[in-house]
């Protein structure tokens, strides 16, 4: 029988629907923007795809480098770096694939988030796919106090920049990236929503 535990680890649902889609191959090139402690990154670190990862806490990388040394000892030790997402430490169109997952919405304005997203998109492969997800006002925005620069306070009392519909289709456009899928929000009990961000680089 299959652990999934050990098989997916604690992998966002939303990004095991990208896998299950056929949208990752082994062999392609990876970069999880984000990556915090890796739990998107087991199954691909365990089935051949060629995994780089930023975050910026030192903890969380040297956590995923000794992750990744012990499932996928092939990889370079320099594929996982502390780095922000306004200076990805990589060349242009060096993936296949960007994940970014509940990241963006730590943005202090929306001139950063668009800075993140530049970056993000620069070191995207063309014929790439672009999978977010992150906080937004779909479906709860009269619960949402604003404090400033496009940031709320949500009703689970996290303060986040928020995006809604119209921003990440105006945000979509200014890179000429392409939806490969709709926008898709859970509301978790109005505490706060989260939206499913899928695009295409041409």
């Amino acid at each position: 029988m299959i652990n999934l535990r050990e098989t997916f680890g604690d992998i966002d649902i939303y990004l095991f629907d990208q896998i299950q889609k056929g949208r990752f191959a082994p062999g392609m090139n990876v970069l999880d923007a984000g990556c915090g402690g890796g739990r998107n990154i087991i199954w691909l670190l365990q089935n051949g795809f060629d995994v780089s990862a930023i975050d910026i806490d030192q903890q969380s990388i040297e956590y995923v480098r000794e992750l990744a040394k012990r499932l996928a000892p092939h990889l370079a030790p320099e594929n996982f770096e502390i780095a922000m997402l306004d200076s990805i430490p990589f060349p242009n169109q060096s993936f296949d694939r960007v994940i970014c997952n509940a990241v963006l919405h730590f943005a202090e304005d929306r001139a950063q988030f668009d800075r993140w997203l530049a970056e993000l998109w620069r070191v995207l492969n063309p014929g790439g796919i672009f999978f977010a997800r992150l906080a937004s006002s779909i479906g709860i925005k009269e619960l949402l106090v604003p404090t400033s620069n496009g940031r709320y306070m949500m009703p689970d009392g996290t303060e986040r920049f928020i995006v809604d519909e119209q921003i990440l289709k105006d945000a979509t456009k200014s890179i000429n990236g392409r939806f490969l899928e709709p926008i898709k929000t859970t509301n978790v009990e109005n505490l706060r929503c989260m939206t499913t961000w899928v695009l295409v680089r041409d």
